[in-house]
């Protein structure tokens, strides 16, 4: 489960290097919740329900300018939930 985790996200990482300059906000912002998974990703923890709401947060925000990155976060939201986290 941990290496689909760890292909989600270099696949988030690939998509985000399509993403133009203008959107630097998205970029920046979608960086940090990567920083944050990769940080939690080998715990299992119930205090980390944060970083899911994050992600649905996430997802419902980009879901309009950045469908493919918008797919990848959801995909991985259901790969840190199937692990426990």
């Amino acid at each position: 489960m941990q290496d689909s985790l760890n292909e989600k996200i270099i696949s988030l990482k690939k998509e985000l290097e399509q993403i133009s300059i203008e959107n630097s906000d998205a970029k920046d912002h979608i960086n940090a919740l990567i920083e944050e998974i990769e940080g939690i990703k080998d715990q299992s923890s119930e205090d980390n329900t944060f970083i899911i709401n994050k992600l649905k947060r996430s997802i419902e925000n980009f879901e309009t300018e950045h469908p493919r990155a918008t797919a990848i976060l959801n995909d991985i939201m259901v790969t840190l939930s199937n692990i426990g986290i």
